[in-house]
């Protein structure tokens, strides 16, 4: 069974430009935001002694990133406001394609079915505002190389990659606003 949220609206771009920022802001401003489980599971990771991050036993990083995104959408199912999520299932799915990760066919089944808003905003690679830290440890190379994959992936999952300016946060959330229209 699909389940379809036109007010679920997620921002997936590659590391360190300014996802994290962007949704810290537009929270500020009232919208509810959900933060992305990749940090999350990676910071337990790290305090646990786990193996389950980007640079270790990435296919159980990425099934525990995409089981909580599961979780989180599918507890938010009855949530009537406008959303916006920092990643999420929708970004769990293209990571996939675009990385070429073994799924397992039920959990890719699942991600699929959780669909979100058809308008996906995408924060494009941008070397000024580009940082690494402690859980983002991804190149610029890297970073740089996500954008065309993660937007390929986003059409092949029948989304509309809706690309962010290179602008002020305070720009940036009202370019977001602006186009958060619930169909």
């Amino acid at each position: 069974m699909i389940i379809t949220k036109s007010n679920f609206f997620v921002l997936t771009g590659g590391p360190g430009v300014g996802k994290t920022t962007l949704i810290r802001h537009l929270r500020a401003e009232g919208l509810l935001c959900v933060d992305e489980t990749a940090r999350a599971v990676i910071r337990e990771q790290v305090e646990n002694g786990g193996n389950a991050v980007p640079w270790g036993d990435t296919q159980a990083y990425f099934e525990t990133v995409a089981q909580r995104d599961l979780a989180i959408f599918d507890a938010m199912a009855g949530e009537t406001r406008t959303v916006l999520f920092d990643r999420n299932v929708v970004d769990a799915a293209c990571w996939a394609l675009a990385e070429g990760i073994t799924t397992p066919p039920a959990l890719m089944a699942a991600l699929r079915a959780r669909r979100c808003n058809p308008l996906v905003f995408v924060a494009p690679p941008w070397p000024e505002i580009y940082e690494t830290d402690d859980e983002r440890r991804q190149t610029w190379a890297e970073a740089e190389a996500t954008f065309p994959r993660v937007m390929n992936a986003l059409v092949a999952l029948d989304y509309e990659p809706v690309v962010l300016p290179r602008a002020s946060v305070a720009e940036r959330a009202a370019f977001v606003r602006e186009r958060m229209v619930v169909v």
